[in-house]
Parts: C-alpha cells; sequence; structure tokens
C-alpha cells in the first residue's frame, strides 16, 4: 500500500510544483525595468542610460568612465574556463571634460561562475585594474572608474550595486519542500496503513493487485521463463529461483531519474548541465552510474539462464539481437540532430547514449559468456586465494579489458593530431591561451571527424560555450567507448559479488567498501587530486579513465547504501525510483520522444526565469515516474 500511497500522492506533484514555484517572489519580469533615472544610481540618483532587456544568468554592468584622456577597454575571463583568453565586452571612451560628463557603456555579464574584469587603457594599453567578482542574477551594477591623483595618475575602479540580484536558488529549495511533503505524506500513510481496521478498510475499498513476479529488467535482464519454456534441455538446478534484488532497480531508476531531468533542462541551472570541460557535474553523474548497473545486471542475468539449461549459443543471440535493438533505437529513434532539418544520411548523428550502451553490453556481455566457467559461483572451484575468488577465475576477461585500456592510453597519448600537440586533452577554442582553437579532444575528436564525418557527429558539445569551440565533437564518440567498457566491466564484477556471496550481506559491503576505495586511489593518483593540473582530468567529455574510476567509486559506494537499505535492513521499498528503474528503456525512450509534447512542455509566461523551468522539468519527469509506476502495477513491462 505504500506503493500505492506514493502513485497517488505523485499525481498531485506537478500542481503543487506549479502552484508553490510561480509564487509571487520566485519569479522576476525581464524586460520590464524601471524607468531611465528612477532608480539608485552609481552616483545617488544618477540617471541610468541604457538598461538592456535582463536574461537568464545575466546581469547588468554600467561601465562609467571619468577619465578626460583615455578611454576604456573591458574584458572579462570566466572563473570556469582554464587557462583561457580574457574576451573584450566593451570600449568606453574618455569623458567630456568640458562638460564634466562621464561617459558609460552598459554589458550582460555572466553570472554562473565568478568573472575577472580586466581594464585596459586606451593610451598605450596599460593595465588600469583587475577586479574578481561573482555577479548576481538579474542585478544592476556600476564600475566606476576615477583618477585619485592628478599627479601620481592613480587610478581607481569601485564596483557599486545599483539594484540587488535576486536568488535563483529559492525554486529549488521550494521544490524541495514540496518533495519533502509528498514524503512525509507518505510515511504517514504508512503509519496509518499498520492500523488493522484502516488497513483492512484500504483494502476492502481498492482491492489492490501485488505484482508478486517482476519480469527481468531490459538492460542486461535476460528473461528467465522464457528460456526455460522455449529450452527443452532440463535444468541443472532444482532449487526456487533466487529473489529479485530491488536495490538494483532502484540504483537503475535513481539513475534514470536523474537524467530525465537534467537532459530536460535541469531549471537551466548550471550545476544540471554537463561541465564544460574538467570536472564533475550532477548531469555527468548519471551516464557511468547506468553503464554500471547495466554491467551488474548482465553477471546476474546470464548466471541465471545458464543455470537454467540455456545454452550459450542460444544466450548469445539474445545478446547479438538486444545490442542490435538498443542501436537501432538510438539511431533512429532518439537522434539529437534533427533540430538540422530532416533526418537524411546527410546529417545523422551515428554515436550516442543507446548505441554505446548497445555496443557495451555487447561487448560485457559476450566477454562474460565467453570467459564462464562452472563451478566458480558455486564455490566448488578452487583459487590460490579464496579472498579472490571473485576475480582469479576470471583472469582472461582481465587481461581482455587491460589491453583494451592500453589501446585508449596509446590512442590517446601517442596518435598524431594535425596541428596539435600529441597527447592533447584540453578542449581547444580559447582554451590553453587560443594556441590549439581546432583541436578539440585531441585524438578523440580527431578519430571520430575522420572515420564518421564532422556532420555525423554531435554539433553542439558542451565546451562550445564556456571554451567558444567551433569544432564538432561527440562525448560519446569511439574512443570513449572503451572506458564506457570498462564502467560495466567494474559493474560486473559488483554483480559477481552478489553472486558468490550470496546472502552474506557484511562481506558483499565490505567488498563493494573495498573496491570503492581502491578506484578511489586510482582516481586520486591520476587526478593529483585537482580539476586541472592532474595527468588525466576527470572529463566527462573524453570519457577519461580517472572519470571511470571516479564514478565507479561512487556506484560502488551508492549501491552499497541502497542495498543496505533496501535488501538488507528492508527500510526502504525503493520507491519511487525501482518503477522507472523496470521500465528504464522505455522511459528513456519515451522522454526523448515526447519530449517537446504536451504535458511535458508547455509555453512559458517568461522564458527567463528559472522558477518555471523548474517547473517545467520536474513536472516533465514527475510524470514518467507515475507513468512506470501505473505499468508496475498492471504488469506492463518493455523488454528487448
Amino acid at each position: 500500500m505504500a506503493a500505492a500511497s506514493a502513485g497517488l500522492v505523485a499525481a498531485v506533484a506537478a500542481a503543487a510544483l506549479s502552484a508553490l514555484l510561480m509564487a509571487p517572489g520566485l519569479t522576476q519580469p525581464h524586460g520590464e525595468g524601471p524607468p531611465e533615472g528612477s532608480g539608485p544610481g552609481p552616483r545617488g540618483g544618477a540617471a541610468v542610460e541604457r538598461r538592456p532587456t535582463g536574461r537568464m544568468d545575466q546581469a547588468l554592468l554600467l561601465v562609467r568612465n571619468e577619465l578626460p584622456a583615455q578611454g576604456l577597454r573591458l574584458a572579462a575571463l570566466s572563473g570556469s574556463c582554464h587557462q583561457c583568453l580574457y574576451q573584450f565586452l566593451a570600449f568606453v571612451p574618455p569623458s567630456n571634460g568640458s562638460l564634466r560628463k562621464p561617459s558609460t557603456a552598459a554589458v550582460m555579464v555572466d553570472t554562473q561562475h565568478p568573472l575577472t574584469l580586466l581594464l585596459n587603457g586606451s593610451v598605450g594599453d596599460r593595465e588600469l585594474c583587475k577586479i574578481q567578482y561573482h555577479f548576481g542574477e538579474f542585478g544592476n551594477y556600476s564600475l566606476v572608474v576615477k583618477t585619485l591623483s592628478t599627479s601620481t595618475k592613480t587610478v581607481s575602479c569601485d564596483l557599486v550595486i545599483n539594484e540587488g540580484p535576486i536568488n535563483s536558488y529559492l525554486p529549488i529549495l521550494f521544490a524541495f519542500l514540496v518533495y519533502v511533503g509528498i514524503l512525509a505524506i507518505l510515511i504517514v500513510g504508512r503509519l496509518f496503513m499498520k492500523i488493522d481496521p484502516v488497513r483492512n478498510w484500504v483494502y476492502k475499498k481498492l482491492n489492490p493487485r501485488e505484482t508478486d513476479r517482476l519480469i527481468n529488467s531490459e538492460l542486461g535482464s535476460p528473461n528467465t521463463t522464457d528460456s526455460i519454456s522455449s529450452d527443452p534441455t532440463p535444468r541443472l538446478w532444482s532449487t526456487a529461483p533466487r529473489q529479485r534484488l530491488r536495490s538494483l532497480d532502484t540504483f537503475r531508476g535513481l539513475s534514470l531519474i536523474i537524467m530525465v531531468f537534467v537532459n530536460y533542462g535541469g531549471g537551466k541551472y548550471w550545476f544540471f548541465k554537463h561541465e564544460s570541460w574538467n570536472g564533475l557535474t550532477v548531469a555527468d553523474l548519471v551516464f557511468p552510474w547506468f553503464v554500471f548497473i547495466m554491467g551488474t545486471s548482465i553477471s546476474l542475468s546470464l548466471s541465471s539462464m545458464l543455470r537454467w539449461g540455456s545454452s550459450k549459443w542460444k544466450v548469445l543471440r539474445k545478446i547479438l539481437w538486444r545490442s542490435f535493438l538498443l542501436i537501432l533505437l538510438g539511431i533512429i529513434v532518439v537522434n539529437p540532430n534533427y533540430c538540422l532539418g530532416p533526418l537524411s544520411w546527410d546529417n545523422l548523428r551515428i554515436p550516442g547514449v543507446l548505441q554505446r550502451l548497445g555496443f557495451t553490453y555487447l561487448v560485457v556481455a559476450a566477454l562474460e559468456l565467453l570467459f564462464t566457467r562452472a563451478g566458480a559461483e558455486s564455490g566448488t572451484l578452487e583459487t590460490p586465494c579464496s579472498a579472490l575468488q571473485d576475480i582469479l577465475p576470471y583472469w582472461p576477461q582481465w587481461i581482455f579489458v587491460l589491453m583494451l585500456e592500453v589501446i585508449w592510453l596509446c590512442l590517446t597519448f601517442l596518435l598524431p593530431v594535425p596541428g596539435c600537440p600529441r597527447g592533447y586533452l584540453g578542449p581547444g577554442g580559447i582554451g590553453d591561451f587560443g594556441n590549439y582553437p581546432n583541436c578539440t579532444g585531441g585524438a578523440a575528436g580527431y578519430i571520430d571527424r575522420l572515420l564518421l564525418g564532422e556532420k555525423h557527429i554531435y554539433q553542439h558539445p558542451s565546451s562550445s560555450v564556456i571554451y567558444q569551440t567551433t569544432m564538432p565533437y561527440d562525448p560519446e564518440g569511439i574512443l570513449g567507448t572503451i572506458n564506457t567498457i570498462f564502467m560495466a566491466f567494474l559493474g560486473l564484477q559488483a554483480g559477481k559479488i552478489f553472486l558468490f556471496y550470496k546472502d552474506q550481506h557484511k562481506q558483499i559491503m565490505s567488498r563493494f567498501v573495498i573496491w570503492s576505495i581502491v578506484m578511489g586511489i586510482i582516481s586520486a593518483i591520476l587526478t593529483k587530486c585537482s580539476k586541472e593540473e592532474g595527468f588525466i582530468p576527470i572529463n566527462k567529455n573524453l570519457w577519461s579513465i580517472s572519470y571511470v574510476t571516479t564514478m565507479s567509486c561512487f556506484a560502488f559506494i551508492l549501491l552499497l547504501l541502497i542495498y543496505y537499505l533496501v535488501d538488507v535492513k528492508r527500510l526502504w521499498s525503493g520507491a519511487p525510483f525501482f518503477y522507472p528503474g523496470m521500465n528504464s528503456i522505455l522511459v528513456y525512450v519515451g522522454h526523448e520522444v515526447f519530449e517537446n509534447y504536451f504535458p511535458f512542455k508547455w509555453k512559458m509566461q517568461d522564458s527567463q526565469s528559472h522558477a518555471e523551468h523548474l517547473t517545467q522539468n520536474l513536472t516533465a519527469t514527475t510524470l514518467w515516474v507515475i507513468i512506470s509506476y501505473l505499468l508496475y502495477r498492471r504488469r506492463i513491462f518493455w523488454k528487448i
């Protein structure tokens, strides 16, 4: 009944979000600024000469030049742009000395990251001042430049706040309170359901149908029932099928729901978008987690199919078919290059999320099928070291994966790229002081452009905003797929831990901790615990090896926590993430296909409001949770 309550309460979440997030004070009228001269100015009431229409994540900066002899050149550098060139913003003419009237210029500045403002004089291009400041959204600021002493020609630069910025993070707080309220209602409802008269009355009224047997999920989880009914081979095991681990579907569903939210826009907040180049944001976490849990499911599902008597050839055919369907769905159904015009071979994007999932699934599942050893999971196979019984029997797999990593390292650091330094890992554009503008992604970008063609890869990489790159670059390209295979292979190890240490909760959790520590140490060495200065920085666009080890470190810990809460202590059913986790392919493909249709999207009153974007994106995400819950209640699962 807790599950039923979750579905009923979630149905009103969208309305509550809209009512709260659109409350007065959370939105800001843009383009209706105060009349000229009505607000306080940089000189205690001086008129604001020009006020451009405000845009989201921007502030207005009025540069006031009181220097009579020289003009000003204003340039800016974003704090998130590593080793970048200053970008010219405006030229402010000299003041009119005879009329004692300062000259001004208005510019819009970014508020997502701290900025460094550089003011140079037009005479001799001398640096007059440098200011570091984090502007607030829709704020109105003045930068007053004047001479303190005519004898020493000392120049002062004073930053004045004319109108304070809004708190653009308040909508997140209100959304959090809405969902906390929903959680509180669920908890209270569950407590009431423990009262016998209340529970009996609710069951009598609703007559719920419980889903006793859950089919296996589609990514790496072939259906055991199908295998038994269609394969005449007698069962090799007479024991009853093991209970499904709800923590796996919960983990998958959590990753999927965050992925849906950030794909819909994440309220247009920068930390819900992919990092421009090196580093991590929330959006960079979910895809590798999804790959990780796919690897875990591969281990459990293949083991189950083989134990129930399916032949390896039959399992291999299913692996090939599923991989083909995933790649086909990614190329034909979920293809972002449609915005360039009707889909055709001229602009069809070949790489993609589902394409990478399909190919990764093919390699990892075939690797597991090829080198699986009878008796290893049951403990009848002798190993030199019992502490490594889930690793040593599969040493050929480890050799294969390590060889792939050697190939990635050699191609990344040794492949000659025309016009670029060997081993370049940067974003190109204005990064690295503008020395390599066309080297985005180094060898990874070069291989994709060479083998696939520029028109068949992603046209608008995340580096194009901050680093102003102009070269197409695909974050799901060819070279990065090698490390995606490694990520799934680490998930495969998690599945083997579940198999080798069945029902030994302490052993399972302790090994998860050990794996997390090992991956964390490797990440610390590769990155030198630095965002930019490591040997191999964490980079989602490149799917660098440090990115994989870091994400797997987080994944082992997160899976441990969910496993402990859901399957060991049973303190949490996994709701609501469990439901989309059971229908992951349907939710992912559906949210992509219906992204621009009502009720997942509608025309906004103010497109420059974080509150409206957050309302729309959370509503759309909540609707997919409700859809997956309803499908679960009706035992409808889309498998491939």
